[in-house]
């Protein structure tokens, strides 16, 4: 046991010495001061929690290295409306002067990212809008209080910058009718408002195009400049990684299946250190995106702890059900949405019962359940009896030492043994004879 115990520190504390080695921290910047300082940050892919931290992370750095402008490359199909409003707030609260630079989509969420910039510049052939709400299988949110409040955020984006905002509003519900003069068209009756890179420059939601960095540079009167290019680290890329609700619930549900083995199959294999890896990764990568602290991650070695105790030193299940809140609580406190947590953590866990269901039907045989089931048969013929057997008396005489009403006692073979009649009344100092035996129950009548 101890030797386990050592095994699972030594390997969780190996863990976490590699995956820190991959943890970047802010450089500062030698920049030429008769130069501007230009960070160009990347939003790609999908828009969420892990992106999020990035970007205030990035953003963090461009300012307290003294950045004179930010250029946001942004291609994205959309993601989290949530988080794409906490982006939003933080571009727009910049101090440092923020162009979005469109490269391919900026769609859903993107293009509120994008309304949220100083400046917007696109590449020719991208586009931007498309910000209807759908859901997480991608189905259209038809609920007008939802879509209601998701128009006026893009509104009050687009009226930062005087751009129309009912072009904004026109990308989010395609019941309205909305004529785009500037480019002759009118959007509506399941037509979203989409504009390409040119038809966004006419109606006013983009400033320009240009083919790449330096002529977005050139469009913003930036001449001598000095670029800087922030880029995820590798463990932001593992975090945004781990994040994801569908990984999240993979790794619960490795971590608990990878235990479940280990108490199946005691001797810290393969099964404990997957468990263990999995673990470190949910919680690894929630502490770097920033929702977990060590004080989670204690909160969930107690419960393991907890747990354990429970099996070798039973309490009545007050240990066991201790154990079960506290990891828990601390895989929903370590995640950055409760709900996504709760939900990840009871797919996890019941399909977790089912691993551990058809293992214990097919490896029962092996492990720690052998202490608790009897596979011993005792049977009479393999020699086991509860009670001394008292066949050799059947035919046996013996007088009666009490009244047998019907039962009573009687001395057969010069000792005092219990004995019942088939019913009827027998006196004192009878002499009566065996006639059934069956187990303990010893029948005689009279002589």
């Amino acid at each position: 046991m101890k030797r386990n115990l050592f095994r699972v520190i030594y390997i969780s504390a190996l863990i976490c010495f590699l995956i820190s080695s991959f943890i970047s921290l802010p450089s500062k910047a030698a920049n030429d001061p008769t130069k501007d300082l230009v960070y160009v940050i990347p939003i790609e892919q999908s828009i969420e929690t892990g992106l999020q931290k990035f970007l205030e992370r990035a953003f963090e750095e461009a300012y307290e290295n003294g950045a004179d402008h930010i250029i946001l490359k942004v291609n994205t199909f959309g993601g989290v409306i949530t988080n794409a409003i906490d982006i939003g707030e933080m571009i727009r609260t910049s101090p440092v002067p923020t162009t979005a630079y469109i490269q391919g989509k900026a769609l859903s969420a993107g293009s509120y990212i994008s309304l949220n910039a100083n400046n917007i510049m696109m590449q020719p052939g991208s586009s931007i809008g498309a910000a209807a709400i759908v859901d997480i299988q991608g189905n259209r949110v038809e609920d007008s209080k939802t879509i209601a409040s998701w128009s006026g955020q893009m509104k009050s984006a687009a009226e930062l910058n005087n751009r129309n905002p009912n072009y904004a509003m026109g990308m989010v519900d395609d019941k309205l009718v909305v004529e785009v003069a500037e480019i002759d068209r009118t959007y509506g009756k399941g037509d979203l408002i989409s504009f390409t890179s040119k038809e966004a420059v006419l109606a006013g939601y983009a400033e320009g195009e240009a083919s790449n960095i330096e002529e977005v540079l050139i469009n913003l009167n930036i001449e001598s400049y000095e670029i800087v290019e922030v880029n995820q680290s590798p463990a932001e890329t593992l975090a945004r990684f781990v994040t994801n609700p569908i990984v999240m619930s993979l790794l619960l549900l490795i971590g608990l299946v990878g235990v479940a083995f280990e108490v199946l199959m005691p001797g810290f294999g393969f099964p404990g250190i997957l468990g263990v890896c999995a673990f470190a990764l949910y919680f690894f990568g929630h502490y770097i995106a920033g929702f977990a602290t060590i004080e989670h991650v204690l909160l969930f070695a107690l419960g393991v702890v907890l747990l354990l105790i429970e099996i070798f030193v039973p309490s009545f299940g007050i240990f066991g059900v201790l154990g079960i809140i506290s990891l828990t609580s601390s895989v929903i406190l370590a995640a950055s949405n409760a709900g996504n947590a709760m939900l990840s953590l009871l797919i996890a866990f019941i399909s977790a019962c089912i691993v551990i269901a058809i293992s214990i039907k097919y490896l029962g045989h092996k492990g720690i359940w052998n202490r608790f089931i009897l596979r011993e048969s005792l049977s009479s013929e393999k020699g086991f009896n509860s009670t001394e057997l008292k066949d050799d008396l059947l035919g046996e005489k013996g007088i009666t030492l009490t009244p047998l009403r019907p039962s009573g006692m009687a001395r057969l073979q010069d000792e005092r043994v219990d004995v019942v009649t088939s019913g009827e009344f027998i006196g004192r100092s009878v002499e009566v004879i065996v006639v059934k035996v069956e187990g303990t129950r010893i029948v005689v009548r009279e002589v």
